[in-house]
């Protein structure tokens, strides 16, 4: 009868890890889709789609910069997109985490870098940050920033 409950109990544990597993790469893969295409907006200097990834809420803690809300943020980004050069963002390969929380979202971690060429030379950036991304009724949108390491 031991056996059994240890067989049990262990078939158990090993398809709920299973399923965990199956769930965090479905997660891992929709945020990185997410921030394939907000970046890619972000990339084309297309406002109309970027600003729609962002709740209205929004908080951004940037270290050099403090606590800047969604219509400051959205303001620096046009003026970013309003620009003579094209600033460019990449996300730095095999730095993106994903992380859920419950009820919630989920935690979007990782390195990009930011380029232009400005007085003929190519300045390159590399930063860190942390996106909080709120899913509701299917959809997903970030609802904290922290952007770090400048």
């Amino acid at each position: 009868m031991k056996l059994f409950i240890c067989l049990f109990l262990f078939g158990l544990v090993s398809h709920t890890a299973l399923a965990q597993k199956s769930e965090s790469k479905a997660l891992y893969q929709q945020i990185a889709h997410l921030d394939s295409v907000m970046f890619q907006a972000y990339n084309q200097r297309d406002m109309a789609t970027f600003k729609q990834f962002f709740t209205s809420d929004l908080e951004w803690f940037q270290d050099n910069g403090g606590l800047l809300h969604y219509d400051t943020v959205i303001a620096n980004f046009q003026n970013i997109f309003n620009r003579e050069y094209v600033l460019t963002r990449k996300l730095v390969p095999g730095t993106l985490e994903v992380h859920p929380i419950q009820n919630y979202g989920a935690i979007h971690i990782g390195r990009h870098t930011f380029s232009h060429v400005e007085n003929g030379k190519l300045e390159v950036g590399e930063f860190k940050f942390l996106m909080i991304w709120r899913e509701e009724q299917g959809k997903w949108k970030i609802s904290r920033v922290v952007s770090y390491d400048h």
